[in-house]
This record gives C-alpha cells, structure tokens and sequence, in this order.
C-alpha cells in the first residue's frame, strides 16, 4: 500500500480542461496532464483493497493497486512494466475508456474514487517521453503465418501479441489508414491519431505486416487467407449501424454518424475533399443540427458540430433521462445509470430524453423537421419494459442536418462474413466462445466487436489478446503468452 492515510488526507483531483471557448476552436486533445508530483499524490489516494474491486471493473485485467503504489513510490518505469503486462494500448484507454474500474474502486462509493485513469495514462505517457517504450521482439521465429483481419484495438492487440510471440502476422486493414474506429470514430479532440502511428510504428519493427486498403471479401478472398495463413482472425469490429424506419428516412441531410466523423477525421488528417468526402461533403457549418442517440458517439457528433459551426444542436434519447445519482447500495461496483455530461455536451447543446421521432419533413428532396412525440416506459404484464406514447405529446424541431447516432447492429454481413459461411450468433456476430476464440470455420477466429457486439476499446484489447493467445495455442501446442 502506498500510503495508508492517503485517501485521507488527499482530495481526489483529476485532469483539467482548457476553457469552451478556446477548445472548440482546435482539433486538439483539450485534456491536460497533472504534474508528476501530483500523480503521485492521487496515486497514495489508492486503499490497496483486500479485495480491490477496481479488477471486478476493469476488462483487461490491470493490476490497478500495483502500479498506483509504484507511481506513489516514484517508480515509474516499473509502473510501466505492470501496466503494460495487462494492456497493449494504455494510451488509448487512458483516454477514451469511460473507467469503470473508477466506478468499482472502493473510494467511489462516496463518490470520490482514484483517478485510476488519469494515472494510467501518465505513466504511459511518460514511458514514451522517456523512451522507455520500445519494440519488443522475439527472439525466435515459430514459422507459422497469421493473418489478422480489421486494424482496431482487437486487431492490433491479436496481431502485436501473436508477433511477440515469433509468429509472422500480417494485418489487414480496408481503410487507407491503420486504426479502425480509434482512427475515423474517435474524433482528435479526445484522441490524436499520432498516437494510434506511434503504435504502427512499433509493430512494424515487432514484425508485424500492415496491409492498408485491402477489403477482405473483395479485394482478397476468405479462402486465399485460409489456404496462405496457418490462422485468420477476424476482428473487423461491429460496423452495421442501426438506421432509423421512420417515413422521410430518404430526404438529403440524414446521415449515420460514423459518414459524418470519417469525413471530419480525414480533413484533420490533411485529406483534401475529394478524398474525405467522395459521395459528397457533410458539414454541420450554419446549420440546425439533431442527433439521434445519446451514447459516446452522439456525443462525438455534438462536439465534431460545435467546431463546424453549427447554428444549433439537439440531442435526443429514446430512453428516459437517468437518475441525477445512482443508489450505490444496489449498483456499486458495478457501472451505474445515472445522469452523465460529456465535455462534448458541456460545451453546447439542448438535450431532450423519452422521444421518439416519427417521421422526417422536408421540402425539395431535404430535410427541414423532425417530427417527434414525447413516450413513456411502462411494464407490459410479464413485467418487461415498453415504450408508450404520450397523448397529445407530438411536436417538431426544425433540423437542417440529422445525425443518426444509435448504436450499431453487429458486423457487416456482406463481403467477409458472408463468403467465410461462418455461424453467427442469434445476434447475428460472429459465433465463437471466450475460451478458445474458434468459430465454426477451422481455422478461422473471430475476437472484439464483431464476436461480442458494439462494446468499449478496453473490451476489445482484453479480447484481442485473449484471441491471440488462443491461437498461439492451437498453432504450437502451448503458449506463453497471458491471458
């Protein structure tokens, strides 16, 4: 334990934003690091749990109370090394992960818990200013060809564990540009892309093969991976957005979410836009905008609109809105339901919960309104909640772009999935289990969003490197690699 009175003495500080009005006119990540002296502080703030519930929140496993001490102790490059015994990527979670190892820590149960994240990723931080992070490569080669197919977080932890372990790996990716939705998702003012490059960069020198622009199911065949690689992986993420069948669904100006943030991530990137926008330019510039969703990427929309200049941004919610504070008695440690702000939101926008939109209005082929109505959730007589519209309750919002925001449906079934004749689950992602990884196809595995459904980045690191660890295993009989 790092220091035992320290969550007494010390007050939880976490890292400050710049102000709204000089964030919302960069691209910029807007989050400041704390001092080193005062990560040491935060991390004498940790109790040392008996049983550190922190783990029962945290997917990839990291030894939270481990490293914590040792930041305390000023032991950073060991801190390092524990923190990277558990997690490939650091620096992406520490980030954009919403922590629920915070809302499990112990300390949280008076709303008060260590800044587990922010720690987190000033050590990682700090190992690449040092340069303490470096390639890490086998020292044998095993012989065996593995191909990893979609360029996530799933992927680049599959494909950076199995290179450690002596394989050749060979990663394909469809974009122009290794990352997935960490890369066109994840806007640059919660995550610059140099970090996702850095990465790359490491596991090129680890062995690893980047194929960018290659779509598997179209460029290249299923079979020709199976009939060249000793094991394919797929790990192409949950890419099918829900849509929204209301009538009017057709007018110019609806879009999906992910068409919106790609375009906006390209021009960052330095894409002209011809090459950011080649079905046409999305720009929430002048505009009356409303996003459908109140999720993390609803939330991208907000603060992606709010830099373009939009006139005005709504966000509305199916759901009813969550209480302001959850009853820790029944949810902690688990992730509770409560009322969340995003810096997004924070920096402009009117958010309406339990509506539902019935129809879009428009005029010459675009959209002008969103006709809504007000619903309420009430249980039917098995006891399951359903939804029920508020007589009398119908309105309008004036809308010359609407975001389409609500989730995702599991992966794209044409193309890869399709010709692989892999067995899919009653969710329709592809069916294998969180033992071996193995679908129905011999040979092929399947990890991250597209086995489990639309899930968080820490997810798709922890099963990234479970899948690769069970490949290693079925291609040498045994494996060293964690789990």
């Amino acid at each position: 334990m790092g220091k035992p009175t320290g969550f007494l003495e010390i007050e939880r500080r976490d890292r400050p934003y710049d102000k709204i009005e000089t964030r919302i006119k960069s691209w910029k990540e807007f989050v400041r690091p704390l001092p080193a002296a005062e990560v040491r502080q935060q991390g004498a703030r940790c109790m040392d749990c008996g049983i550190p519930f922190c783990h029962n929140g945290c997917p990839v496993n990291n030894m939270i109370p481990d490293w914590n001490n040792l930041v305390y102790r000023d032991q950073w490059q060991a801190a390092l090394e524990t923190l990277h015994s558990t997690n490939n990527f650091p620096e992406f979670t520490g980030r954009i992960c919403p922590a629920p190892c915070e809302a499990a820590c112990v300390l949280n149960i008076d709303d008060n818990p260590v800044t587990i994240k922010t720690i987190e990723c000033a050590i990682v931080d700090r190992g690449w200013e040092e340069g303490w992070i470096s390639p890490v490569v086998p020292q044998r080669k095993s012989g065996k060809r593995v191909a990893v197919v979609g360029s996530g977080p799933a992927g680049m932890a599959c494909a950076q564990q199995l290179a450690r372990a002596g394989h050749a790996v060979t990663l394909f990716e469809k974009a122009d540009r290794i990352g997935g939705l960490l890369r066109y998702g994840i806007p640059d003012f919660k995550m610059e892309k140099h970090l996702i490059d850095r990465r790359v960069r490491q596991m090129e020198a680890e062995g690893v093969e980047f194929r960018t622009g290659v779509e598997v199911g179209t460029t290249i065949s299923v079979k020709s991976l199976l009939e060249g690689y000793d094991a394919v992986a797929l790990t192409g993420g949950a890419e099918a957005p829900r849509d929204l069948e209301v009538p009017g669904r057709a007018l110019a100006g609806i879009h999906f979410a992910m068409d919106f943030l790609t375009q906006q991530n390209k021009r960052v990137a330095g894409d002209d836009e011809a090459r950011a926008a080649p079905r046409g330019t999305i720009s929430a510039k002048g505009k009356h905008v409303i996003v459908i969703g109140g999720g993390d990427t609803g939330s991208d929309c907000i603060g992606t609109s709010t830099r373009q200049g939009a006139a005005s941004i709504t966000q509305l919610e199916i759901l009813p809105r969550p209480p302001d504070k959850e009853d820790k008695g029944l949810t902690w440690p688990d992730w509770p339901l409560k009322m969340r702000t995003s810096s997004s939101q924070e920096e402009g926008t009117e958010r309406d919960f339990a509506v539902l939109t019935r129809r879009a209005v428009g005029a010459d082929g675009r959209i002008e309104a969103l006709e809504c109505v007000r619903v309420e959730w009430v249980k039917d007589a098995s006891g399951r909640m359903g939804m029920k519209e508020v007589e009398g309750s119908a309105f309008q919002l004036k809308a010359d772009l609407v975001l389409l925001a609500m989730g995702f449906v599991g992966p794209v079934r044409k193309g890869m999935i399709e010709q692989s004749s892999v067995e899919l689950d009653p969710r329709g992602n592809v069916k294998a289990n969180v033992a071996d990884y193995q679908t129905s196809v011999p040979k092929l595995f399947a990890a991250g969003d597209m086995r489990r459904g639309q899930s968080l980045v820490v997810w798709a690191i922890r099963e990234g490197r479970q899948c690769a660890r069970a490949i290693d295993e079925a291609l040498m009989g045994t494996t060293g690699l964690p789990r």
